[in-house]
């Protein structure tokens, strides 16, 4: 666990975006969508089946906690939806594409600037500062204006002041709202976040959920996290409970 994070947290900034390219217009059915996914691997007892006819569908916008205990299939069904890895059987469909048609070269094409990730162990490159971490995947895919949307997006999670400083440099809430920053900053369609408060304290990770929920509802982002805690799996629309590989969905109130 890391230490509370005591820095301020930004004020909710409405649904404005200065640096919005465009309102969305999806021609697909589904952000994302699962059928008869399986996933298997050998072991030296044998075959493990780690997911088993696992069925969903994810619309545009809409909000979904995929929960479960330990070992019940979680983090593998988020990295094959999100086309980060292959499963042994079944088919996906990521924004409006096949995954079982793509290589990993296509798959990671078909991600650039359209997904976004957010993970428990932040995942932020140590040698960049927190405003290059958030400049990078926009370079990558291209942005013209990179720098700014950038420098927007650290403003964003309250953290200009923090812009030239090291992942050492941040506490642990802070460099998970550069991760956010950097999730939001492609104006990705589907946001997928594994366990993200998982590393943080209670009040850390509290702050940091209202923060991913008024980033997303601004961002009208689909959003599909693995989670514990129950705090954050309360605030999606929808939960996909796992238990030895199979789903159980209930609607969340």
């Amino acid at each position: 666990m890391t230490s509370a994070d005591n820095s301020q947290f930004p004020a909710p900034q409405g649904d404005s975006d200065p640096l919005r390219a465009k309102p969305r217009a999806e021609s697909y059915a589904a952000a994302v969508s699962a059928q008869a996914l399986s996933q298997h691997v050998p072991t030296a007892d044998g075959t493990l089946a780690i997911l088993s006819e696992v069925g969903l569908a994810v619309q545009a916008g809409e909000t979904l906690a995929i929960t479960g205990a330990s070992g019940s299939g979680k983090s593998t069904l988020l990295g094959l939806l999100a086309g980060l890895d292959q499963p042994s059987s079944g088919e996906i469909v990521l924004l409006g594409e096949r995954l079982g048609g793509l290589d990993e070269d296509a798959r990671a094409r078909l991600r650039a600037g359209r997904v976004g990730f957010v993970f428990q162990s932040f995942q932020l490159l140590p040698a960049l500062t927190a405003l290059e971490n958030i400049l990078l995947p926009l370079e990558l895919a291209g942005r013209a204006d990179a720098r700014d949307r950038a420098a927007h997006w650290l403003d964003r999670v309250g953290l200009s002041a923090r812009a030239g400083h090291t992942p050492r440099q941040l506490s642990g809430g802070e460099q998970q709202r550069v991760a956010i920053a950097r999730a939001f900053a492609t104006d990705p369609e589907i946001v997928f976040a594994d366990e993200p408060t998982g590393n943080l304290d209670a009040d850390t990770g509290a702050r940091i959920i209202d923060l991913l929920f008024e980033l997303n509802a601004s961002a009208r982002t689909t959003l599909i996290l693995v989670t514990h805690d129950e705090a954050l799996a309360s605030r999606c629309q929808r939960r996909l409970h796992l238990v030895a590989g199979r789903t159980r969905e209930a609607a969340l109130a």
